[in-house]
């Protein structure tokens, strides 16, 4: 990488970072970590009776709840943890900028 897309690396990290706060970066690592082995889980059971893909679509609920209405595979499933996730940490964002800001009305809207 030269040093202009480092900066930018850096920049969008900081811009992800300021808008969903780190609470909201801590727990999408947390729903990667368990997607990864809810993943790992299901592929090493021959039997296809593992209960693992569970844990990560209730660690994302309610917006991953849409899974169950999805067609059963894999990337269907992956899809409703990364949307869950998405707007759970969205929303984790949101109010850790409202406490942060306390009383004060928000300046950018």
């Amino acid at each position: 990488m030269t040093g202009t897309d480092h900066d930018s690396v850096k920049s969008d990290f900081r811009r992800l970072r300021d808008h969903l706060g780190v609470v909201g970066l801590v727990y999408l690592a947390v729903c990667v970590v368990l997607l990864v082995w809810a993943l790992m889980a299901t592929g090493g059971d021959s039997s296809g009776e593992s209960m693992a893909g569970v844990i990560p679509l209730l660690a994302t609920a309610p917006a991953s709840l849409v899974y169950l209405v999805l067609p059963d595979n894999n990337v269907m499933f992956i899809s409703a943890v990364a949307l869950g996730a998405e707007v759970n940490a969205e929303i984790i964002g949101w109010c850790t900028r409202a406490l942060r800001r306390g009383g004060r009305p928000d300046s950018s809207s």
